[in-house]
């Protein structure tokens, strides 16, 4: 019998005001450090992904969501080699309570709001991707996969 496929899921933001977007710089996690990257991380084991990305806002930049305040506008399947593949779900809100800081200053360096239609240069690539596809009004994609060109 053959193993059934797994994926980690995780979970990404796209908190928006006036135009911009938060992201923030990694620092000291071993991936991506010194690189902007939205509000994110993975599904805890039981955990829906409307509750891990309610987690993650409020872990990462301080924010309280309401569930209903939230809306997924793109979902991901994205591949490196060596790596478990991987499926994201981009959440995008325009409303919250708190004003979004850098909660985690251990893991991030700062916060930023930046523009979606000119990311900086340093954006780790996936989640720039991730942006250009929902400002294109894109619902899914692919990324890092060698037989789609993406």
């Amino acid at each position: 019998m053959t193993e059934r496929h797994r994926s980690i899921v995780d979970v990404h933001l796209v908190l928006r005001r006036s135009g911009r977007i938060v992201m923030l710089r990694r620092a000291n996690t071993g991936y991506g450090d010194g690189m902007l990257h939205l509000p994110s991380g993975h599904l805890e084991r039981g955990e829906s992904v409307i509750e891990g990305i309610v987690r993650e806002a409020s872990e990462e930049i301080g924010v309280a969501l309401e569930p209903t305040a939230i809306r997924c506008v793109h979902v991901m399947h994205r591949g490196a080699p060596g790596e478990t593949d991987r499926v994201g779900f981009f959440f995008e809100a325009d409303r919250w309570a708190g004003e979004p800081s850098n909660a985690e200053p251990g893991k991030c360096s700062e916060l930023l709001w930046v523009d979606p239609a000119t990311l900086p240069e340093d954006t780790i690539a996936y989640p720039a991707a991730g942006i250009r596809h929902i400002e294109a009004g894109v619902p899914f994609s692919v990324f890092g996969w060698s037989d789609t060109g993406i």
